[in-house]
């Protein structure tokens, strides 16, 4: 199992199962919410237990993201047909046990910074 929280602690959250689809989105989405880019692998929705108040904000009609309302962490993204929520890798409290697949949404990127890990990008 892996455990994370927000930087707070008011959320907090159990991940079962083996995570899958570790990337980095580059959208202009997430590098304004997270103020650079945003690291996360997805579980099944039953493989996701959380511990305190979550609030949804709907960043389009595909998707929504989860934050804490209290220190305002971004810890989830859901998109709104999918049977898998995902969950930041930064939140994760200890090691990961994870390598990351690839990064997602390359066009978008900022122009300040390379991506230069040799991961496959999209």
């Amino acid at each position: 199992m892996i455990g994370g929280s927000c930087l707070c602690g008011a959320v907090r959250f159990t991940v079962r199962g083996t995570p899958q689809g570790t990337s980095v989105c580059h959208c202009g989405q997430c590098r304004k919410q997270s103020g650079h880019v945003w690291s996360s692998a997805h579980v099944p929705d039953a493989d996701l237990s959380v511990e305190g108040e979550v609030r949804w904000f709907r960043a389009s009609e595909k998707a929504r993201r989860g934050f804490c309302p209290t220190c305002g962490s971004f810890l989830f993204w859901k998109g709104e047909a999918d049977d898998h929520v995902s969950f930041a890798l930064g939140a994760i409290d200890g090691p990961t046990g994870l390598r990351l697949e690839k990064h997602i949404f390359t066009a978008d990127k900022g122009d300040y910074y390379d991506i230069a890990d040799g991961v496959p990008q999209r």
